[in-house]
This record gives structure tokens, C-alpha cells and sequence, in this order.
């Protein structure tokens, strides 16, 4: 099983432009996990650290044996007393926990090397008898799927894994699990094979194999329970292979010693919280051939930074996630697991870290010094945050940030050869646990915050392999972990108002990120208790996707009212508002009224048409004093829009007239996506395909509001979901709509958005041919994307409403008040008889 190294989690991917349509916008999803969660449930636990390993599970009682077991083998060097522990099952997907299951205490034995224990469960009257089992219970295991874990308690464990996560301390009392069928919790990448009523889950090598992956190291066969009266187990009793780190590593992704019992030594460079690094004092001078090599303990280690040991454990190979993927199955990270006999061999020893320069010449060139003591002889960018606050990571890039590939190229060869450049780029700087939400937040610069674009140097620490997303199905990275503290500059100062966009109108966009005044637990911003939102004609409070309660909606609401009024535009597009009709927008405009004075904005009336039927919408406000209404709104009715654009035609003091209109497409989560909107590998995500058509049904209703309307003059902003150089973004610039924040900042980096580390713009500011020419400035105030997400105003993971959680570092600025970037943009309106 994974040791806990990989603290992501299994939530929508908390950095994404996926759709927030789910329960909960993705920050609040994430469950406090020390281990992996999988997206069906899947949740992983620690590994068999103490050496003792579940060898056979049987569940056909009646059928080859009368009697269901688990047989029990301490397949290390050393004795293991079981006294304190038990076995305890739980169903393979089902909402039990395995407390609800009878626990199977163990008896205050000693085994040796190589001993079995037979646990005898549940019984029928037919079928052979079992060898004298050494302790017996009445679970009832299944004979095609189930979870079997070895506790160093015996205590029920309140969890199931699946549908009810484990908690880290629950997690550490797990010494080893096996999960067989269809179970969701299970060690590795995936569960040991069913089994029928007729065989039964063996490890292979007759117990001895662990490395860590039901999948692997288990298969069916034949029935052959053993108790401590058997044969011992060679693998017990084997003298460990001596080996050098160097040998162990070999030149190679995987070590050549893979399931071998060794013996080696070398010098801690590096104490983590769940095992440590040690490097070969010599080396073999072989640059293909790492000297590094991470110990995974399970616990706090008890050497320290300096130390020569000796050291005996398995080689293993630590899949970093899912294994779903090419890319992860290509990186896993060699360790030792299961260690005994450790022994100190003197102190006060140093090793000089190896000079690297980044970015690797080859993709995976790191591999070469995975667990070694380095030195990055350049400075780096940050080009995310996004997992500060939670995992204690920063991601971090060479030559300036990065940027998304199709942000900068149409989907083919170019973009794709951005991306593998990207992928050679960028490397993960971590704070060396596994815990989440450390205290305090490390990395942190001035204002208590680290954003994109600033600079890290004096990068000293070991290589490792982890996770790079907030899923475990997600692509992983090389990392670093600190020996010396790095240097953070600030390089991308905060601009407290945005910047000067002229002209004498503005426009603005800005997604709230999920600004309802119904919350999760069923209260309203007005009192109300017992409410729900509307989904497809549904009211639940469930439906809600903004604050939990009103304590957050407060913080978000000082917030969202913070970045408007510094806008300051004339009218703004809003994304992501409540569904429920005027009540959220005019609860927003309220707020900003409050500061820039009463009557300063109204709200756009929502069309006749209607708003669509998301939970939610698009809305539209404005300055009455700065510009009237023409005519009644207008929304796309077109079934092809989750949320229905909304469109204003507008009249300036000067007499120019202008529509405007507010766009949400479709996001890039691949929730229920199948044909061709299905990911189609071209870096453009799920629903390419519906955003294509919306930008295809966008234009006919510009076409047809310039008739109705008689105004030529369209301007088109919100969130497109698609990258600067996608396939709906083309759509509309190849059919005369300008894109004006390129147009602004020709060749400079333009976003609004941070995703895996690289930087976008999913929002967008269009305009017709003929209204192009007036347009003065457009630009992305970045305010969001460049922060940190723990700034939001969520209190999920954070004090004092969770004591042993990270600082609250919040503050009522607009910094953070969404995951996107405003966009604005200057016009330099004419009056109709100057033209």
C-alpha cells in the first residue's frame, strides 16, 4: 500500500476550470486525509510497517473449508509481538464500518521470523476442517469481495475507507489491509483479484511478497491456511542481501532489487514526519545511478540528520497514485519499507548536495539523483499556490512561469510541445510531511502571502516523486524537500485597484466564484432557516454551492463587495450568482451601494425567457447615472447553454449605444462527458465539443440582437472556460470578434487563471469589428489567480474552528475573492454625430 507521502485528495481538482455544479464549489470537498482518496471513494491506508503481513484471506466457508480465515505471517527479520492487535472486516463498498463487524482480538504472542497465525472466523457445517487455528472469531467474510485489515489495536475501527473515510490516526493503527474484489480501500494501485467460494486471496511468494499493492501482491489459488505450529516461512528467517543505495537504485526507473530483503547504509540528509533519506557517503560515481534513498518508517523516525546507519528493509517501488495513467505508472519512488536492525554508526557526518541546473534536458532526468542531497543553481518561479496552506507545497518552474499550452497555441504539435515543456520545467517544493494543513504555513512572503510570479532561491534538499494535483489520478512530479530554508522574493507585487483601462465607459467581468445567499446548511442571508436552491426544478439545500453558513457568507460577501467597488466599471458581467431571481445580485449590489454610495449600481431585470435551470446564473449590473437601459434584456433560449447568456443594450450619456452580454460556457469537468466531449487528448479538456457549439450558438444571437437592437456594436464577456487559443475562442475570433485583452498585451502573458501550475485565460472580453477601434484598454486585474487559496474566505481547514489546523489568515481585501481574475476593459465611446 502507499505509504501516506501523497496527501492529495479525492475531491474535484480544487485548481481546475471545472464547473462548479456539484454540491460545493471543490475547495470544501476535500476530506481531511492524510492518505490518497480515490474519485470513486477510494481511500488508501498506511502500509504493513511492522513487518507482519494478512497472507490468505478465505471467505467460502462450507465449500473447501468449513470455516472462513485469515492467515497471519511475519514475513520480516525480526520477532513481532501481536499482543494489542486484531482483525477486523468490513464489507467491500457498503457504508459499514469494520466496527460493525465482531473484532477478532489476537492473542499476546511473539511471532518469530517467517511464523504464521491462523485466525479461524465464521463456520459451517460442511466443508474440511482448518489446521488448530491459534485464535477464533465469527465474521462472516465474503467469499468474492471484502476489506481485511491487521490492527495494532484492537478497538473497532469507526471507518469503512469507501463512503466513510478514514482519519490519519485511524489510518496509523492499520498495520497491514487487504483489500479483494471490488473493495474500495485496499493497498496500491488497485484490489487484490475476487476470490470464489472455492479459493482464496494468497500473497505470493508464499506470504513473502509486500510491496505495498493488493493487486500485485496478491492472487487466487488454492486454499492453504497455516498456523503457528507450520513450517516457518524462508522469507522470515532469510539473511538480508547486502546492498549499496547505489545498487538498490540501480540506472533504471524501478530498482533491480524490487521485493528483496537488504541491508545498507549511508548518512540521513533529511528527517521527515513518516521516514527519513540517506546517501550513500562515497557514491559510485555513476550519474545514471542514484545515491539517495528514502526509508518509509509510518512513524516518527528516531535518527537524525548526520547520522551513519545500517538499516535492513524491502525494496519496494511507491506508486504515487491511481496508476491510471502512463504517467504515474512511469514514476514510482524506490524506498525501503518494512526496516529492522537499525543501527546508528556514528554522527556529526555531512554530505555536500550536487549541483543541478534546471529544467531537465530530458524529461525524468531527476531520476537520476531521486533521494540524493542537491543543490538547484538557479532561481525559480512560482507558478502555484494553490496547495500552500493544505499540503505545504508550492509549485515552482524555470525560466519565468508557465503558461497553459493552448492559452499560447492552437490544440497540435506546438501546444503539445509546449506542454513537454512545461512538464521539464517545473519541479514541487514541499515542506517534507505528510501532514495537511501544517502550522504554520510554510513559504509564506510578505502579506502573508506567496504568489505566482515570485521568486525562490537557495534550493537545497532531496529529490522526491509525489503527487502534483489535488486526485490521485492526477500527473505527479519531482519535488524537493528542504535541508536549508529558501530564499522567497517578492517578484509579482499586489496592485490594490486595478490598473487604468481610459476611455469614458468601462466594462468589466467577474466570476464570484459561487456567490449564493443560501447556504449549505439551509440558512439566507436574511434569516431564514430551512432553504434550499433550485437545480433542475429541485430545491435542496444540498443544491447550494457557495458559503456553508453565514459566518462565511460574510467573509465572502466583504470580499466579492471589495473587488467591485474597486472595479469601479460601469457596467459588469457577473458569473457564477445564485439562481434565485434578483435576490443574490441585489444582495451584492447593496454591499457595493454601501461604499460607493447609494444608487450607484442597479441590477440588469433577468430576461423573460428566464435564467435557465442551472443552480447557477449569469447576472448584470450597472451605473444608472453613467448609463440608461434600451429596451428589456435578452437571454440565448438555445437548450445548448448551461447558463443562458444574458444581453443588455445600453445608451451612453453622449448618445452611443453598445450591447452587452454576459457568458458562462460549459466547464472542462469530464463528469458525465462521453463522444466528443469526451476528453480528446488535445489538452482542451471535456465538452470541447458543447463549448464549440455554444460559441457557434453565441454568434447567431449576437446577429440576431444587432437587428433587434439596431446596434451593430456587441461587446461579449464572462468566463468561456477555454483557453486563449482553444477551439471556441477560434470559433469567435475567425468570425470577426476581437479579443481584446490579446490585442492589449500582444505577445505578454495574458490569464486569469492557474491550473497545474501553469497560467490562462479563461475569461474573456470580445467585442464586434466596428466597436474594436473604441476599445482603449483591456486587461486581467490579478487579484485571485496569483493567491493563495487559503486567503478565501472558506473555514474549512483553518482555526480556530479546527484547532489542530492551519492559521486563519483571512482579511476583508478583494485579494482572493475568487479563483479567477476580473477582466476590464476602456471605451472610448463617440457620440453618434462624431462618427
Amino acid at each position: 500500500m502507499p505509504p501516506i507521502r501523497a496527501r492529495a485528495a479525492a475531491a474535484p481538482s480544487t485548481d481546475t476550470p471545472f464547473d462548479r455544479t456539484g454540491p460545493h464549489h471543490p475547495m470544501k470537498t476535500l476530506p481531511t486525509l492524510t492518505a490518497i482518496a480515490l474519485a470513486l471513494g477510494v481511500q488508501a491506508a498506511a502500509a504493513s510497517t511492522q513487518g507482519v503481513v494478512i497472507s490468505q484471506v478465505y471467505g467460502g466457508n462450507g465449500n473447501t473449508f468449513a470455516s472462513d480465515y485469515v492467515e497471519l505471517l511475519n514475513a520480516s527479520a525480526a520477532p513481532v509481538s501481536v499482543a494489542g492487535w486484531s482483525v477486523q472486516y468490513a464489507s467491500s463498498t457498503g457504508t459499514g464500518h469494520f466496527a460493525a463487524n465482531p473484532v477478532v482480538a489476537l492473542p499476546a504472542l511473539v511471532l518469530q521470523p517467517g511464523q504464521f497465525l491462523l485466525v479461524g472466523l465464521a463456520s459451517s457445517v460442511t466443508g474440511a476442517a482448518l489446521p488448530a487455528p491459534d485464535v477464533t472469531g465469527t465474521t462472516n467474510l465474503s467469499s468474492t469481495s471484502g476489506k481485511v485489515a491487521l490492527m495494532s489495536t484492537a478497538t473497532g475501527l469507526a471507518c469503512n475507507g469507501g463512503s466513510t473515510l478514514c482519519s490519519p490516526a485511524q489510518l496509523a493503527q492499520i498495520v497491514d489491509l487487504v483489500g479483494y474484489g471490488v473493495a474500495n480501500f485496499f493497498e496500491g494501485a488497485a484490489a487484490a483479484p475476487l476470490i470464489t467460494a472455492t479459493t482464496a486471496s494468497l500473497r505470493a511468494q508464499g506470504g513473502c511478497t509486500d510491496t505495498d499493492n493488493n493487486s500485485a501482491d496478491l492472487g487466487t489459488g488454492t486454499p492453504s491456511p497455516r498456523n503457528t505450529g507450520s513450517p516457518a516461512s524462508s522469507c522470515g528467517g532469510v539473511t538480508p542481501t547486502a546492498a549499496a543505495i547505489f545498487t538498490i537504485q540501480g540506472s533504471g526507473g524501478t530498482s533491480p532489487l524490487v521485493g528483496t530483503l537488504v541491508t545498507t547504509n549511508g548518512v540521513v540528509t533529511k528527517v521527515n514526519n513518516n521516514g527519513y533519506f540517506i546517501q550513500d557517503a562515497a557514491g559510485d560515481g555513476d550519474s545514471s545511478t542514484s545515491d539517495g534513498l528514502f526509508v518509509f518508517t509510518g512513524s516518527a523516525p528516531t535518527v537524525v540528520a548526520g547520522q551513519l546507519i545500517q538499516v535492513n528493509g524491502t525494496v519496494a517501488e511507491f506508486n504515487v497514485g491511481a496508476a491510471t495513467n502512463a504517467d504515474t505508472l512511469a514514476h514510482t519512488v524506490t524506498e525501503l519499507t518494512g526496516t529492522s536492525a537499525l543501527q546508528v554508526l556514528g554522527s556529526g557526518f555531512s554530505i555536500s548536495p550536487l549541483a543541478i541546473d534546471f529544467p531537465e534536458v530530458v524529461n525524468d532526468d531527476l531520476e537520476k539523483v531521486e533521494g540524493m542531497l542537491v543543490r538547484i543553481t538557479r532561481s525559480l518561479t512560482v507558478s502555484q499556490n494553490f496547495f500552500q496552506g493544505r499540503y505545504g507545497q508550492l509549485s515552482l518552474s524555470s525560466g519565468g512561469r508557465m503558461e497553459s499550452p493552448t492559452n499560447a497555441f492552437r490544440p497540435g504539435p506546438s501546444a503539445n510541445a509546449a506542454a513537454a515543456k512545461n512538464a521539464r520545467r517545473r519541479i514541487l517544493l514541499d515542506d517534507g510531511s505528510s501532514f495537511q494543513n501544517p502550522n504554520p504555513t510554510p513559504y509564506l512572503g510578505q502579506d502573508n502571502t506567496t504568489r505566482a510570479g515570485d521568486k525562490v532561491s537557495g534550493l537545497v534538499g532531496v529529490i522526491d516523486y509525489g503527487l502534483a494535483t489535488s486526485t490521485n489520478t492526477g500527473f505527479g512530479d519531482y519535488k524537493l524537500h528542504p535541508t536549508e530554508a529558501p530564499l522567497i522574493a517578492r517578484k509579482n507585487a499586489r496592485k490594490s485597484t486595478p490598473p487604468n483601462v481610459g476611455g469614458n465607459l468601462a466594462l468589466a467581468s467577474f466570476n464570484t466564484l459561487n456567490y449564493f445567499t443560501t447556504f449549505l446548511d439551509g440558512g439566507t442571508a436574511d434569516g431564514q432557516t430551512g432553504q434550499g436552491c433550485s437545480l433542475g426544478g429541485v430545491v435542496l439545500a444540498s443544491n447550494c454551492r457557495g458559503a456553508n453558513n453565514a459566518t462565511e457568507f460574510n467573509r465572502q460577501r466583504a470580499k466579492t463587495i471589495e473587488a467591485l467597488a474597486a472595479i469601479d466599471a460601469d457596467a459588469v458581467a457577473l458569473m457564477e450568482m445564485q439562481n434565485n431571481g434578483p435576490v443574490a445580485v441585489q444582495n451584492l449590489v447593496h454591499g457595493v451601494n454601501a461604499i460607493l454610495g447609494a444608487g450607484t449600481y442597479q441590477v440588469v431585470p433577468d430576461p423573460v425567457s428566464g435564467t435557465g435551470t442551472d443552480a447557477i446564473k449569469v447576472a448584470m449590473i450597472y451605473k444608472p447615472a453613467r448609463l440608461g437601459l434600451v429596451g428589456t434584456s435578452a437571454s440565448d433560449t438555445n437548450p445548448v447553454h448551461n447558463r443562458p447568456p444574458l444581453a443588455q443594450t445600453f445608451s451612453h450619456p453622449n448618445g452611443a449605444r453598445f450591447t452587452f452580454v454576459a457568458n458562462h460556457f460549459k466547464s472542462k469537468s469530464c463528469i458525465d462527458a462521453t463522444g466528443l466531449d469526451a476528453d480528446q487528448g488535445d489538452l482542451q479538456g471535456c465538452w470541447n465539443n458543447q463549448r464549440v457549439l455554444q460559441a457557434q450558438a453565441l454568434r447567431a444571437f449576437v446577429a440576431q440582437l444587432q437587428v433587434s437592437s439596431g446596434q451593430p456594436d456587441v461587446a461579449l464577456a464572462g468566463d468561456f472556460n477555454a483557453y486563449a487559443q482553444e477551439d471556441p475562442i477560434f470559433d469567435l475570433t475567425s468570425h470577426g470578434f476581437v479579443d481584446e485583452i490579446q490585442r492589449s498585451a500582444p505577445g505578454e502573458l495574458a490569464y486569469s487563471y492557474v491550473f497545474d501550475g501553469a497560467s490562462g485565460r479563461l475569461d474573456h472580453l470580445f467585442t464586434t469589428t466596428r466597436l474594436s477601434p473604441k476599445v482603449n484598454k483591456a486587461i486581467d486585474w490579478h487579484i485571485n489567480a496569483d493567491e493563495p487559496s487559503f486567503l478565501d474566505y472558506n473555514l474549512e481547514f483553518k482555526q480556530p474552528s479546527c484547532t489542530t489546523c492551519a492559521p486563519d489568515l483571512y482579511t476583508p481585501s478583494a485579494f482572493r475573492s475568487s479563483d479567477h481574475d476580473p477582466a476590464i476593459m476602456g471605451l472610448k465611446l463617440v457620440a453618434p454625430a462624431a462618427r
